[in-house]
């Protein structure tokens, strides 16, 4: 009979060393690695703050009903990642830019594929947004060189606060969206709207759990860019809307002060707001 060490059998004491000793020895390394660090800061977490079972009880509902809500439109566990922080934390480890570079933040859950491609100037708003503005800005390197062939994705909500993929048969396909690409001046602009402030869906266990810590679900207001060009960093990140009343407490944490765009009144013409935001790429480092 094989003799069996104490560490082998689980104890309150040696939980972690218990669960992360039955991990194969062929198991992939970084998974490994990312597996018993797993074990043991959720194992520390249960310790310090004493877990009952009740409570336990209570996340293992909470997380099946989150799985419950999610479909082919809705994602409720990246809703869930957002509203802790995570999705913020993971996008700002894996994007590190030297100073200057324009900055990441979430991507969001309402970007789509396959936007028409418009003409520089081209308006993107197409249900007759009245809070009209004109987006323009340069693309340039961190030496300063504008950048020619910058795709560039936009895309926002409506002035009642909803993206054309929430309300189908309501919005046109394709509203407040669309892809620009850059001359060799660097330059874009294109029409849309004012964009406004908006509550996350709440009507789920996301929701609810912001509900009961006193949290408020609203975002606030910005336009959507994917910003990319072959031999630079992809650049998906938002510009908001200076002086919005939730640029303090984004509800998934989005705001970074680099991002805060100026939209100012425009006097006469077709457009309402100006807002004028320039873009840095870094280059991808050398292999």
């Amino acid at each position: 009979m094989t003799a069996t060490a104490a560490n082998d059998y689980f104890t309150e004491s040696h939980s972690v060393e218990a669960v992360n000793g039955r991990m194969g020895k062929a198991t992939d390394p970084r998974l490994a690695h990312v597996m018993a660090r797993l074990v043991a800061h959720l194992h520390a977490f249960i310790k310090d703050v004493g877990l009952t079972q009740e409570e336990w009880a209570t996340a293992i509902d909470f997380l099946t009903r989150t799985g419950q809500i999610c479909d082919a439109n809705r994602q409720e566990f990246i809703l869930l990642s957002d509203v802790l922080g995570v999705s913020m934390l993971v996008d700002a480890i894996n994007n590190r830019r030297p100073s200057g570079a324009t900055e990441n933040t979430v991507l969001g859950p309402f970007h789509v594929e396959g936007v028409p491609k418009y003409p520089m100037g081209a308006n993107i708003s197409q249900d007759g947004g009245r809070e009209t503005c004109l987006f323009q800005g340069q693309v340039k390197d961190l030496d300063g060189i504008p950048l020619e062939g910058v795709r560039i994705d936009v895309w926002s909500d409506n002035e009642d606060g909803f993206y054309d993929v929430q309300q189908p048969g309501t919005q046109p396909i394709h509203n407040n969206r669309g892809v620009f690409v850059t001359g060799p001046d660097g330059r874009y602009w294109f029409k849309g709207i004012k964009p406004v402030s908006y509550p996350i869906p709440d009507d789920g266990p996301v929701g609810q759990m912001l509900g009961k810590l006193g949290r408020h679900p609203f975002r606030p207001a910005h336009m959507h860019f994917i910003v990319s060009r072959e031999g630079f960093e992809t650049v998906v990140t938002h510009s908001f809307v200076a002086g919005d009343d939730y640029l303090q407490s984004d509800a998934v944490f989005g705001v970074k002060q680099s991002l805060i765009a100026p939209f100012e009144p425009v006097a006469g013409g077709d457009t309402k707001w100006l807002s004028t935001f320039d873009f840095v790429l870094n280059k991808v480092a050398a292999e």
